[in-house]
C-alpha cells in the first residue's frame, strides 16, 4: 500500500492565523503548503521550512491549480486548512448585495469548493483531516454583524453534515472556534462597515458604533483582555491534525468560552436587551 500523504494545504495564509499555523506547523515537522492570493505576500515562509501557493478562494481555476500541485508532488492533500475568510459588518438593509455575495463566495463557497477538491484525494488513500476555521460568531450573533455570522453560521453546519458523511472513509472533520484574535482582522472588520454603507441616512449612527464597537472590543474592550493572538489558534489546529479521533469543535481563548456559554443561557429576548445595552437600536 502506497504511503498516506500528509501534507497540510493551508488557506490564507498572508497574515494572521493563517501564517501563524503554517509557520508552526512547518517547525513541527509537518509538510505545510502555505497559499495565499498573493504569493510574493507568503514567500518568507519557504525560510521557515514552508512551501508556498496562490491560492484565491474566489478563483475555481486558482483553487483547483493549487490543489493539483499538491497532488502531483505528494499524492494527495492530507490536511486541508480552510482559514481564508474576512467579515463584513453593516446594519443588513445598508450592505450592497454585491458586498454580501463577496461575503459568501470567500468565507463560505471557497471553502465548501476546497473540500470538494481534496475529498476523492483523501479518500483514495482512506485518511484525510479537513479542519474548517470558524468563530465564536458560528454561535452568536452580534447587531451589525449578520452577513459575517451567517458564513460561519453555514461554515458549521456544513461542518456538521460533512463530518457525518466522510469519517466512514478515514477523513476526520474539525471545526474551530476562535474568540477575539489580535490580528488585522479587527481592523478589517471595522473599516468594512464605513467602506460598504452609507454614512448618511437611517442606520449612518448605528454604522458608525458598530465600527467603533468593532475596533475598540479589539483594542481594549474587556473581551480583549480574554483573547490571545494567532499562535493560540495554530495551537488547537495543531491538536486538531495531530489527533487520533479530533473534537468537533475547538473553543479558541477564554473569550470564545465565555461568549458561547453565556448566549447558550441567555433566552433570545434576554440577548437583544443585552445587545441594546452596547448597540444603539436604529429607529426613529
Amino acid at each position: 500500500m502506497a504511503e498516506v500523504s500528509k501534507a497540510v494545504l493551508i488557506t490564507g495564509c498572508s497574515t494572521g492565523i493563517g501564517r501563524a499555523t503554517a509557520e508552526r506547523l512547518a517547525q513541527g515537522g509537518w509538510n505545510v503548503y502555505a497559499s495565499a492570493r498573493r504569493p510574493e505576500s507568503i514567500a518568507d515562509l519557504q525560510e521557515k521550512g514552508a512551501k508556498t501557493l496562490a491560492l484565491d478562494v474566489d478563483d475555481e481555476q486558482s483553487m483547483a491549480a493549487a490543489v493539483r500541485a499538491v497532488e502531483e508532488a505528494e499524492g494527495a492533500v492530507g490536511v486541508l486548512v480552510n482559514n481564508a475568510g474576512y467579515s463584513q459588518s453593516g446594519a443588513i438593509e445598508a450592505v450592497p448585495l454585491d458586498e454580501v455575495r463577496r461575503q459568501f463566495e470567500t468565507n463560505v463557497f471557497g471553502l465548501v469548493r476546497m473540500c470538494q477538491l481534496v475529498l476523492p484525494g483523501m479518500r483514495g488513500q482512506g485518511w484525510g483531516r479537513i479542519v474548517n476555521v470558524s468563530s465564536m460568531g458560528g454561535r452568536l450573533t452580534f447587531p451589525g454583524g449578520g452577513f459575517y455570522h451567517a458564513t460561519k453560521y453555514a461554515v458549521e453546519a456544513i461542518s456538521d453534515a460533512l463530518r457525518f458523511e466522510v469519517r466512514g472513509f478515514g477523513v476526520e472533520v474539525a471545526i474551530i472556534e476562535p474568540g477575539l484574535i489580535r490580528t488585522s482582522f479587527g481592523d478589517t472588520a471595522a473599516h468594512g462597515v464605513g467602506a460598504a454603507n452609507s454614512q448618511t441616512g437611517p442606520y449612518a449612527d448605528f454604522n458608525a458604533a458598530v465600527a467603533k464597537a468593532t475596533e475598540e472590543v479589539y483594542e481594549n474592550g474587556p473581551l480583549a483582555k480574554l483573547g490571545g493572538g494567532p499562535d493560540t489558534v495554530a495551537r488547537a489546529i495543531e491538536k486538531a491534525i495531530s489527533s487520533r479521533r479530533p473534537r468537533t469543535r475547538y473553543k479558541v481563548t477564554p473569550s470564545a468560552r465565555m461568549a458561547i456559554a453565556t448566549r447558550r443561557l441567555m433566552t433570545d429576548r434576554m440577548w437583544d436587551g443585552a445587545m441594546r445595552s452596547n448597540f444603539p437600536q436604529p429607529g426613529r
